[in-house]
């Protein structure tokens, strides 16, 4: 009897000797050899925290000051730029895991701003609005925070209003939390980024430039002004060095006013879209919903490009002449949403 409780005790332990092993080799495999991907882990990225689900934060800012202004434009992982009445021009930065400190000049909604907030599903930050974005703000359930009602935003004195209202990443997030507003996201990757160098140069219908003349072969893209307005026009220098472009506007660097570095981007996305004018203040409406031409350019690089939003809060795919969607390198990306009657000019 007793021989046969010792043999029963040798095999219990023996069983749980064996499920230890098995376990500890399951988790050796799935957590700690990376060698062995059992487990799918996203490819990490520079651009923002691709392990982060926090909810990007879209700020509109004033564009109608001079060029060493405005600040905090350096940290947002997206911007874009559009035409506004007078021919002007507004900016909309979007910050996903950083915690700047000061943005500014904030300004404004403009309706057709909002269709680009929704397809990164951010968060819409803005002082104010038109009746046609406050309109929309409300029929669209757009999640904003607005300078007018929230207190989420201040104003320097020593600015001349209104052109002197700043915020904070951390103001915003609070504010949005008290709103009520989820400030976790899952589907804001919009752009197709990848970790590996992008090389346009070995595209078909890669266009290259010098001083001389354009073609399509290979040489450097140095240099391209992108004309919204008589008065408006915003220019990219390319840092061959540094590998990004540096920005000017009228010709001017655009530098920020903390740090007086001048703002530079990785990645330029040119989108060429339809605008009119609605009333009497020159108001503008845009043709978001639908395709359109436009160029990509990044490490010295152009490629003619093709959009398509199928809807406000869609998301913009932008693919090569094949049909493919772009590859955008990591790092920082300028949209420029110009007047599609104007034309850019390359050197």
């Amino acid at each position: 009897m007793k021989k046969k409780r010792k043999r029963r005790v040798v095999i219990i332990i023996f069983i749980i000797l064996l499920l230890a092993l098995i376990g500890g080799a399951y988790y050796y495999f799935i957590y700690l050899d990376n060698d062995i991907p059992l487990v799918q882990k996203k490819e990490e990225l520079s651009v923002y925290d691709v392990n982060s689900n926090k909810r990007p934060i879209a700020v509109m800012i004033d564009n109608n000051v001079d060029n060493d202004e405005q600040v905090g434009l350096q940290d947002a992982y997206l911007t874009y730029e559009i035409i506004v009445e007078g021919g002007l021009t507004r900016i909309m930065a979007i910050y996903k895991d950083v915690d700047t400190s000061v943005i500014g000049p904030v300004r404004s909604s403009r309706h057709y701003f909002l269709d680009y907030a929704l397809e990164n599903d951010a968060i819409y930050a803005h002082y104010g609005w038109s009746t046609y974005a406050e309109n929309d703000i409300k029929a669209l359930g757009v999640d904003n925070i607005n300078g007018l009602y929230d207190d989420a935003f201040y104003r320097d004195s020593s600015i001349a209003a209104p052109h002197n209202v700043f915020t904070s990443i951390d103001n915003l997030y609070l504010m949005a939390e008290e709103l009520g507003y989820d400030t976790t996201s899952s589907d804001y990757e919009n752009l197709n980024y990848v970790t590996k160098k992008v090389n346009l140069e070995k595209k078909d219908n890669s266009l290259n430039c010098d001083s001389d003349n354009c073609s399509l072969e290979g040489r450097v893209l140095t240099s391209i002004e992108i004309p919204y307005s008589n008065s408006e026009v915003r220019s990219y220098t390319y840092d061959s060095e540094k590998g990004y472009y540096l920005r000017y506007m009228n010709g001017i660097p655009h530098t920020d006013r903390d740090t007086g570095e001048q703002y530079h981007y990785k990645n330029i996305i040119i989108m060429k879209v339809d605008n009119s004018t609605l009333d009497d203040y020159g108001r503008q409406d845009l043709d978001t919903v639908g395709s359109g031409e436009g160029y990509y350019i990044t490490n010295g690089y152009m490629m003619p490009i093709t959009w398509e939003k199928d809807s406000r809060s869609g998301k913009t795919y932008y693919s090569y002449s094949n049909g493919d969607e772009i590859e955008v390198s990591d790092g920082n990306t300028f949209i420029q949403v110009m007047p599609s009657d104007r034309d850019i000019v390359v050197s």
